[in-house]
């Protein structure tokens, strides 16, 4: 009579099972997911991604999201260097070791509010109440293929806030596009280029002048000055007046 396979699972005609083979096809691709939430992109699907959301973020630069999905899709040769230079530095070294997060559920908000003015942790806060800002709104990182240059572009993101401390700019698009200019020379990320490039035609004339002549070559030489932004661990300087770190990394005073 003939056999019965229906109890029994489908095999692949060397023996493994259909599961195996297509696990087996993934891990070959890279297409498996190396951290939580991480979503396996192919070369193809990147360029996609990366098209899309440059356009998105062209039409609405506040769109956070397609602002972070640019960043995670074209950041293939930038994200590799940040991390280099943050393990051949002490300080970068033991922050890609330790892992720190900036949240709200790691930050003590009431300690740092009542740290003397001008100290990073107060004028960090100060920042944060003025511009209706949250260390919670950062994106966690889907389309990098390294667990740690997730991190590295997770840790980017949650020290912008610290970027606009220490510029001394508020989160308008005046703002946004001077330190993005500053980012852009610090990390190479083409998404931070792309910002700096496009982000001023929609400001006004009077703003466009202030820019070009004063704050752009501000940012631009305080950015090629400055040490890695990436190799300081903000969160053992909050009592470090913030003149005194801005002269330690090389960040020359706002105009």
């Amino acid at each position: 009579g003939r056999a019965c396979l229906s109890h029994s699972e489908p095999r692949a005609r060397d023996g493994r099972s259909g599961e195996e083979e297509e696990e087996e096809e993934e891990e070959e691709e890279g297409r498996y997911q190396l951290y939580p939430g991480h979503i396996p992109t192919s070369p193809l699907q990147k360029a996609l991604l990366a098209a899309g959301s440059a356009f998105m973020a062209l039409c609405d630069p506040y769109r956070h999201d397609m602002v972070a999905v640019l960043g995670e899709t074209t950041g293939c040769l930038a994200l590799p260097n940040l991390r280099d230079k943050m393990k051949h530095h002490p300080e970068g070294y033991r922050i890609l070791q330790e892992r720190p997060r900036i949240r709200l559920s790691t930050l003590d908000m009431a300690r740092l509010r009542g740290l003397p003015d001008g100290s990073l942790g107060r004028e960090y806060v100060r920042f944060l109440e003025n511009n209706k800002v949250s260390p919670d709104t950062r994106m966690p990182p889907k389309f990098v293929d390294d667990e740690e240059l997730a991190y590295v572009i997770q840790r980017y993101r949650e020290v912008h806030d610290l970027m606009h401390t220490l510029l001394g700019m508020p989160t308008n698009m005046l703002g946004e596009v001077v330190v993005k200019w500053f980012e852009a020379v610090q990390t190479g990320l083409p998404m931070c280029v792309l910002g700096a490039a496009f982000g001023p035609v929609r400001l006004s004339a009077r703003k466009l002048q202030v820019l070009a002549t004063e704050l752009v070559p501000w940012a631009i030489r305080s950015g090629r000055n400055a040490s890695c932004i990436l190799n300081v661990y903000y969160e053992q300087r909050w009592e470090q007046p913030v003149e005194s770190l801005r002269e330690e990394i090389g960040i020359f005073p706002p105009p």
